[in-house]
């Protein structure tokens, strides 16, 4: 079926990076850091998360050098920061069966933005895999200067992009941002797998245009 053929519910849809349109590489990097270091993996990738918001540095108040000096002092983990940087960013890859669903939401009229929770590294991301092309606009916490967690980005996001909230798809892995999202008046998915989620999906996009088969 053409994409084009298709009539969706939504005008837009919101997708987060990582854990949704590419592995979710701030946790995985993180554990394998812990694991290097002998540590409890789930306290390590927590106090972490914890950390890259009051340091500021997802925000963009901070920078990459206060967050991991703030990790390595709370930690006693060792690892400079480009070599702590690249464990995490190594374990972003991308899902070719995402950006596929991406591409044809784009050639069907629907708008495609991505929202992040991310850092400079989103940018350093980009410079890799030049994804950016494939969406019409992208709002990353550290260049807006707020984050998923404050309730206010979601409804700041609605007005910048003149949305209709009940018209816009928010898919993200995070249960805490869907609900944030809800909220507004938007539509979320929390993404839990490829399966469910091309079954949530098909409820605003009927029909299967949208699954090639591709992994």
């Amino acid at each position: 079926m053409d994409a084009r053929t298709v009539t969706c519910g939504i005008d837009m849809v919101l997708f987060d990076f990582g854990g949704v349109l590419a592995d979710e590489g701030f946790a995985n990097g993180l554990r394998a850091i812990a694991a290097k270091h002998g540590l409890n993996e789930t306290d390590f990738v927590n106090l972490a998360r914890d950390l890259i918001h009051t340091t500021g540095y997802i925000t963009g108040h901070a920078g990459e050098g206060a967050y991991w000096q703030a990790v390595r002092g709370s930690t006693g983990i060792a690892g400079d920061d480009a070599s702590l940087r690249k464990e995490l960013l190594s374990r972003f890859i991308p899902r070719p069966w995402m950006f596929d669903i991406v591409k044809k939401l784009r050639e069907s009229g629907i708008g495609v933005v991505i929202l992040s929770d991310q850092t400079n590294w989103l940018d350093e991301l980009n410079e890799r895999y030049d994804f950016f092309k494939c969406f019409d606009i992208v709002f990353n916490s550290y260049h807006i200067g707020k984050s998923k967690a404050d309730p206010s980005h979601f409804s700041d996001t609605v007005s910048r992009l003149r949305g209709v909230p009940e018209r816009m798809l928010f898919v993200d892995d995070d249960e805490g941002h869907c609900e944030r999202a809800r909220k507004t008046g938007m539509k979320a998915i929390r993404f839990i797998g490829r399966g469910p989620f091309l079954e949530d999906l098909a409820r605003y996009c009927p029909g299967r245009w949208f699954d090639n088969g591709s992994s």
